[in-house]
């Protein structure tokens, strides 16, 4: 599977994250809650009132049936993977996590926690492998595609970066003396900073490399020096002066053929189906029953 079209639904799953979020938000509460009748008051209006029942049939309207399908999905790509002994390793999931996030520079890390990051590209690419399980590639095809896409799996150093950019180094100054009195990255970005797009994510700017020609390379040589999760010291940037924090960095590396074998395989496998990825070719064979049908 490329690149491209991981990220792809892996960006749907992220989406369905956050819906599973709110769907079951009110579950744990619940929990504690049982005795109360499902009549309770959640929100007023004036005179109009709404109960828990009431929400809760919207969000079940809502996104019911896109996280049941999601679940679904994620077990029986499992199911399937034991069934035909189908596995990735650490080191695929790892790999393929690096070069998304050095070719596309972003995922919504507020939202999907690395953990999840991690079941959602390997239940992507054991769906991959699955697919292509019986394909046949030629290693010439496959050194042949490598020589062509060299420089794609050479990973440089990458850094998940946000910053605060205001106009004089004073106010760079007093924003990094709040940050070590306390005050929240994020938020200090959001009223401080004014670079406008990246100020509404928080000062957020994604994962950068020096083969970013939007960002001064004064960010980067800096970043180098900093410990994650550590801001700088004001630094002089092309519209002010700015203060940089260091969420992650990804070690460059250079991928052998050896190593991206596999991947490459799946990739030229994919490319020659005539259907789409999906794990719905599992759902008759693995007899799934669901609330929205008898059999997908």
């Amino acid at each position: 599977m490329s690149s491209k079209q991981l990220w792809t639904i892996i960006t749907g799953l992220i989406l369905c994250n956050i819906i599973t979020i709110l769907f079951f938000a009110v579950r744990p509460f619940n929990a504690l809650h049982s005795t109360k009748a499902e009549s309770e008051e959640v929100a007023s209006i004036g005179d109009t009132k709404i109960n828990r029942q009431q929400w809760q049939s919207k969000l079940e309207s809502r996104y019911g049936k896109e996280v049941l399908e999601e679940m679904v999905d994620e077990e029986v790509i499992n199911q399937a993977a034991k069934k035909y002994k189908v596995s990735v390793s650490d080191k695929d999931v790892n790999r393929e996590i690096a070069l998304m996030k050095t070719m596309y520079g972003s995922y919504d890390s507020k939202e999907t926690t690395d953990k999840q990051l991690k079941q959602q590209v390997r239940a992507n690419l054991l769906l991959g492998e699955l697919l292509t399980k019986d394909a046949v590639i030629s290693d010439e095809a496959i050194e042949r595609y490598y020589e062509d896409n060299r420089e794609s799996f050479d990973v440089p150093d990458t850094y998940h970066l946000s910053h605060i950019l205001v106009k004089t180094k004073k106010e760079a100054v007093k924003a990094a003396s709040e940050l070590k009195n306390g005050a929240n990255f994020s938020t200090l970005a959001m009223e401080k900073s004014i670079d406008e797009f990246s100020a509404n994510q928080g000062g957020d700017l994604g994962f950068i490399s020096m083969e970013n020609d939007r960002i001064p390379e004064s960010y980067l040589t800096t970043a180098s020096h900093l410990k994650v999760k550590q801001w700088s010291a004001p630094l002089k940037a092309d519209k002010g002066y700015a203060v940089i924090y260091l969420h992650e960095k990804v070690t460059g590396k250079k991928y052998g053929l050896k190593e991206v074998k596999s991947q490459i395989r799946r990739q030229l496998a994919l490319e020659q189906m005539d259907r789409g990825v999906s794990s719905k070719v599992f759902w008759n064979e693995l007899d799934v029953e669901w609330l929205y049908g008898h059999k997908k």
